[in-house]
């Protein structure tokens, strides 16, 4: 695939505002700051566009959020830049911007590039907000995993013994589903459910302790969906428990999720705690063992690792772009 496979990135645009240069490498946002570095640290860069199957747009909104730009303003200068690059170079009219993509971790790009109905129609756009409430195009589109990192403490694995909490949520009441997840299960007592962040001053990392202790972490969808929730679950060893009716998960043309999540609709919540404990122990066990075997799936590098997240976003657009189920498989 490396030797086959290749990304033209467009050169334009000044590295010290809002173009080619990454965002920050840390927080929960890390994921497109990570993808601007590891094009350029990969060999799926080619600086000759005739090789290039995918052609990159290196704009990030992420940074104009940084700098305070307004929404009308993002969608201006994005506009203008696309539109310069459509100008300048042949490669977008030739098809259409079909082989064009950009990448944005942060719900402020969706907004800021909603109003450019030629982009988002006809490019790939590589996003953290798979959901499609926000326009997201299935088999179009690509869902990025959202990463907090570097994460705060070391994976979890190999760990059953200590998993005796059921299942385990805490966070802001910020989308219908998570009102009702709330309100249903907040005072069980085989459910750890919080309508609320866990209070810092309670101690360092109770959140993400609470992971290592749990079988199942509910995932719900929040007010723009995305989350680093999910990647938590899998990064500490905690089977995820997706409860959204509408939503691409990462790699899900490659991963098959069923083997190490639980995917559920939201209609599901209300009988939630039922369905975790009709999971057996047995296929408890196999869930958590594949979880194990995805971790390096779900972990940015600098510079990147063969299988990490950077190289499984760049094999679903190969997969994508050649339309050959056979040319990957699942873990």
């Amino acid at each position: 695939m490396e030797r086959i496979f290749k990304v033209y990135i467009y050169p334009d645009g000044n590295p010290d505002t809002f173009y080619q240069t990454p965002r920050k490498l840390t927080g929960k946002y890390a994921s497109e700051g990570y993808f601007f570095q590891n094009i350029r640290e990969s060999p799926f860069r080619t600086d000759d566009p005739n090789q290039a199957h995918l052609f990159f747009i290196p704009i990030s909104c992420h940074k104009m959020r940084g700098k305070g730009t307004s929404y009308e303003n993002m969608t201006v200068i994005v506009q203008n830049y696309v539109q310069s690059l459509i100008s300048k170079y042949p490669y977008w009219n030739r098809t259409l911007g079909a082989d064009h993509f950009f990448v944005t971790c942060h719900d402020v790009g969706v907004r800021a590039t909603e109003g450019l109905p030629l982009l988002v129609k006809n490019s790939i756009r590589v996003v953290c907000s798979p959901s499609y409430d926000v326009g997201f195009i299935p088999h179009k589109d690509v869902a990025l995993p959202q990463v907090l990192q570097p994460f705060a403490l070391p994976a979890g694995g190999n760990d059953l013994e200590n998993r005796t909490t059921l299942g385990f949520w805490a966070g802001h009441r910020n989308s219908k589903i998570r009102v009702i997840l709330a309100r249903v299960w907040e005072n069980d007592t085989e459910l750890d459910i919080s309508n609320n962040r866990i209070n810092r001053a309670m101690g360092p990392l109770l959140y993400q302790k609470r992971f290592y202790t749990t079988k199942f972490c509910i995932c719900p969808g929040g007010s723009q969906v995305n989350s680093a929730r999910i990647t938590d679950s899998i990064h500490y060893g905690c089977v995820p428990v997706i409860l959204s009716n509408y939503y691409d998960l990462p790699f899900n043309d490659i991963l098959d999720w069923h083997k190490f999540a639980v995917v559920l609709k939201e209609n599901d919540v209300y009988q939630l705690k039922q369905i975790l404990k009709d999971i057996s122990d047995a296929e408890f066990v196999a869930l958590h063992k594949n979880l194990v075997k995805v971790q390096r799936h779900f972990q940015w590098n600098s510079p990147p690792i063969k299988y990490d997240a950077f190289h499984m976003v760049i094999l679903g657009k190969l997969k994508q772009r050649c339309h050959d189920p056979g040319w990957v498989s699942s873990f």
